[in-house]
């Protein structure tokens, strides 16, 4: 198969089969690793490794688009958003042909910035991850509702910088104190009392419609994306997140801003500080304790800070690490590729492990979880704890609760648990599946490591972090028969929470898959 659609459709194809969508797996004849889809049969393969499935889509057979759509109509529920998974895989098609075109020029800007400048949490490294597919998202490089006109002048992998918008927004909720680079309104036109939000340029009109804000009619402020492309840095050491309308990762999958995730990302930060403080783990977080709303999903605002000990460091989220360099290879190979990924692994499973020991299960998945490389050991840099899964009776056997970090207090209920199954199944889908073995796959796939001394370390540095008292994590990992995975097509477009019973379509779980670490084999 050849051509960014041939591969798209495939990688669409292996998530629809992997999450089972439709009984799909019911149309697969093992025997002659054939899935019989309406409209035409499809070659299989084994996956080598299996990483969160047995089968994969024959990559020397032509599929396009078209395949797979004509096959998810004919088996789709009534009910299901068929119409919203088309757009939503043509929509990740331009933009992949929209990349082809662009990353050369791109890499050819990015090469000519200094190594002084691509230091600290700025915007280098973010933008060549923009270009990486995500491993199990077979659509995310779709943005729903944004042309292509937005992406170029928005969008992270196209390097841009852009004013911001800001408006007067009446009876806001305010926290933290605002950074010295925040706008005056009469640095942007407006003379009122009111506080002052950053606007997205692409949420303008939407916010224009929100009742008693005024859009300043100065821009302020230059600024440039981040990879979440709604986040972006601000200054130095400081990035701003903001609401954006579009969607990523499914039609449901809204990036405008939950007044309620903002306390709650807070509280979180709070508790892993009150963990870092008696585990003393190499890890760096994101000063989230400064946000505002104002009840609206279309206002609000973060800022997030980050430590002065990244100023001058290479700030490399795991997204990046296999992205292709502008100074040539990937940017992993910049280190010791071996010797990094062993580090690192350690990082990842010493604090998660640990956190576990508390209860917690964060969604640091990729985009959220960095490298700080300089002259000293390697430490991880962590952001945007909306997500986390706390079990709040571990929790409070571990640290007895203080007032503004008791998981009690959260908004949004579903992020606590009692059943450490689930926070299982989000460390496993999370630290392990995406932060883990995906970089192994990944470096395995460039010739840069090979799969089974991937693996091995993967193993190695696991089994290191899990102590006596971690049979449970143990049993569900190293030891399980199979892995969970999540059914991120399913419940994040196709259908609705109604029919999947997901309380939170981010943590919605499909058939186990494969347990690709049980090969204990020496490399």
């Amino acid at each position: 198969m050849t051509g960014i659609e041939g591969s798209l459709a495939a990688r669409v194809l292996d998530a629809l089969l992997r999450e089972d969508y439709a009984c799909l797996r019911g149309l697969v004849d093992p025997g002659r690793r054939i899935l019989n889809l309406p409209g035409r049969p499809v070659r299989l393969v084994a996956a080598d490794p299996p990483f969160l499935s047995e089968l994969l889509v024959d990559r020397t057979q032509p599929l396009r688009l078209g395949d797979v759509f004509t096959a998810v109509r004919a088996l789709a529920d009534p009910y299901d958003d068929v119409a919203a998974f088309e757009r939503e895989c043509l929509d990740a098609l331009a933009t992949a042909r929209l990349h082809e075109e662009a990353r050369p020029a791109v890499h050819r800007h990015l090469a000519r910035i200094p190594d002084e400048l691509r230091r600290g949490p700025g915007t280098f490294y973010e933008t060549l991850a923009a270009f990486t597919h995500h491993p199990v998202h077979p659509a995310s490089q779709s943005r729903t509702g944004l042309s292509k006109a937005d992406l170029s002048r928005y969008a992270p992998e196209f390097s841009p910088a852009f004013p911001l918008a800001w408006a007067a927004v009446p009876n806001a909720s305010l926290t933290g104190e605002r950074p010295t680079w925040w706008p005056d309104p009469s640095d942007v036109g407006l003379r009122t009392d009111d506080a002052m939000f950053p606007v997205h340029p692409l949420a303008v009109p939407m916010v224009r419609r929100q009742p008693g804000v005024t859009v300043a009619p100065e821009r302020y402020l230059q600024v440039a994306p981040t990879l979440s492309m709604r986040t972006v840095a601000a200054a130095p050491l400081d990035h701003l997140k903001m609401p954006l309308p579009t969607s990523t990762l499914g039609l449901r999958n809204r990036r405008t801003i939950v007044p309620g995730t903002l306390p709650d990302g807070a509280l979180v930060e709070r508790i892993l500080r009150r963990v870092l403080e008696r585990e003393k783990l190499p890890v760096l977080l994101a000063d989230e304790q400064t946000y505002g709303h104002a009840h609206s999903p279309l206002l609000g605002y973060l800022v997030r800070r980050f430590p002065a000990e990244t100023a001058r460091a290479h700030v490399v989220p795991v997204a990046a690490l296999l992205a292709r360099s502008p100074d040539g290879g990937h940017v992993i190979e910049r280190w010791d590729v071996e010797e990094l990924f062993g580090a690192y692994l350690s990082a990842l499973f010493s604090w998660n492990v640990a956190l576990f020991q508390y209860g917690v299960a964060l969604e640091a998945h990729q985009q959220n979880v960095a490298l700080v490389l300089d002259d000293g050991p390697l430490r991880l840099l962590l952001k945007d704890n909306d997500g986390a899964l706390i079990d709040p009776a571990v929790l409070r056997e571990r640290i007895p609760p203080v007032p503004g970090s008791d998981p009690r207090d959260l908004v949004d209920r579903r992020m606590t648990t009692g059943d450490r199954e689930a926070l299982a199944r989000v460390f496993v889908t999370i630290t392990l599946h995406l932060c883990a073995a995906a970089p192994a796959l990944g470096l395995a796939e460039r010739g840069l490591l090979p799969w089974p001394v991937g693996r091995a370390l993967i193993r190695a540095r696991l089994d290191a972090a899990l102590g006596p008292g971690d049979g449970f994590l143990r049993a569900r990992t190293l030891d399980a028969e199979t892995l969970p995975a999540k059914a991120m097509v399913t419940a994040g477009t196709l259908v609705d929470k109604a029919r999947t019973g997901a309380a939170d379509i981010n943590k919605h779980y499909g058939p186990p898959g494969p347990n690709y670490l049980r090969d204990t084999e020496c490399p």
